[in-house]
């Protein structure tokens, strides 16, 4: 349970509202009220943003693009700009250190912000909020929703409480900035569904339902020691302490990515194993170049399939070192590459590294043996990555890249979400 004899922290949770939709109508304004979609365009994309017009007829991410055009046969579908989204992004984490240094990015579009020692003199949460969003708006012209509370549950549930709200009748505009005071944070809670907290997805609902329990009020009534012995002891103890409104996680400024990976579903089904590889080598050179980028290496690499008939399979490896090259995570993998039954069909294909830890440049054996074989010093396989590193960060992405994957060089990192319409 929170100390009571510590200061009372001030949390503010800032979510922009449709990002991605959003600054696409920076640059085509003329479809600002209609509904948009952004993601893959494809029939096998996925949405990954809509506007809130598009979300009246039950558009939402990561719903296929397929489904999405029938609900909403009339919605325009813009094909994404990742690099873009990532360059507004960081005006706006910008912005938000312009309030405090304690900034915890969570998104490109959301962040917590600890700005208990931040308040003027006299100042409410809310003002502080209406600031952020004022400042915001005026250096990117997009529009947030800010909830404020003594911790991360409540101001993430006041942010969203905040937000604009599609209905069948229309988009009812939101309130811009939700404040949960001190001493009514049960109150705001207890009324909510159980899928509002963090970690109940539909199986962990569903369960909840056969036992009457709908609500967060509903959770909260029951003993510990019940839920633990329907969810498990630590979802059963998470929830329990959710549902009283405890949270004492730190807002962490220097957070580190818990994982990096890419994935692609792809237009026609992969059905060889070379052409799997193909794909593996160019994924996890893009995984790799972000590891780079982060200064980490994955200690755990994980291949990740997903067949013709949508069923999914993963693969994981844990070599003894750090992995932060492309060549390094594609040997990880071959064992697992090798032993797909690609013919059945391979509708997308993953990389991630995970287990991450400080990047540490040092020379391999393999490089110390050529070394000594030939006479010769040889560059390592750190070396060369960071060569194209420098040639990446100077001509742009598709400068160079893996030999095996020039024919289907198609970077996820710019288009996460699927093929679009006409994708060679």
């Amino acid at each position: 349970m929170p100390p009571s004899d510590r200061r009372p922290r001030t949390i503010l949770h800032v979510d922009m509202d449709a990002f991605y939709v959003s600054v696409e109508l920076l640059r085509r304004p003329e479809l600002r009220g209609r509904p948009v979609v952004v993601g893959g365009t494809g029939e096998r994309g996925v949405v990954a943003a809509a506007s809130y017009e598009a979300r009246r007829y039950g558009v939402h991410s990561a719903m296929s693009a397929a489904q999405a055009r029938r609900r909403c046969p009339g919605a325009v579908f813009l094909p994404g700009d990742h690099a873009l989204y990532a360059e507004v992004s960081t005006v706006l984490h910008e912005v938000f250190g312009e309030f405090t240094p304690l900034v915890e990015p969570i998104a490109l579009d959301e962040a917590f912000l600890d700005v208990t020692g931040a308040l003027r003199r006299g100042e409410s949460a809310v003002v502080l909020g209406q600031r952020v969003r004022d400042r915001v708006r005026e250096c990117t012209g997009l529009t947030c929703s800010v909830g404020s509370a003594g911790n991360k549950l409540l101001a993430k549930l006041a942010s969203e409480a905040a937000k604009p709200h599609a209905t069948p009748q229309g988009v009812e505009p939101g309130r811009g900035v939700v404040e949960v005071p001190l001493g009514e944070e049960l109150a705001f809670l207890h009324p909510l569904p159980v899928r509002a907290l963090w970690g109940v997805g539909p199986r962990t609902a569903e369960r909840l339902e056969r036992r009457a329990l709908r609500t967060v009020g509903d959770l909260a009534a029951q003993r510990r020691q019940d839920l633990e012995a329907l969810l498990g002891v630590a979802a059963g103890r998470h929830l329990w302490e959710l549902a009283h409104g405890f949270d004492e996680r730190p807002v962490e400024p220097d957070r580190r990515p818990r994982s990096i990976g890419h994935e692609e579903t792809f237009e026609h089904d992969l059905v060889t194993v070379a052409e799997v590889r193909g794909e593996v080598v160019r994924l996890a050179d893009a995984v790799a170049a972000r590891l780079r980028a982060e200064g980490l290496a994955a200690r755990t690499v994980t291949l990740k399939i997903k067949w013709s008939d949508f069923r999914t399979m993963t693969r994981s490896a844990t070599p003894g070192d750090g992995l932060d090259t492309g060549p390094a995570i594609v040997r990880a993998l071959d064992d697992a590459v090798a032993e797909l039954d690609a013919a059945r069909g391979v509708r997308l294909v993953g990389v991630s590294g995970s287990n991450l830890a400080p990047s540490a440049v040092q020379l391999s054996l393999d490089d110390l043996e050529g070394s000594s074989r030939t006479g010769v010093s040889t560059v390592s396989l750190g070396d060369a990555a960071r060569a194209i590193d420098r040639v990446r960060g100077r001509f742009g992405a598709d400068a160079i890249g893996p030999a095996s994957g020039l024919e289907r060089r198609r970077p996820s990192a710019r288009q996460p979400w699927g093929p679009d319409v006409g994708a060679t």
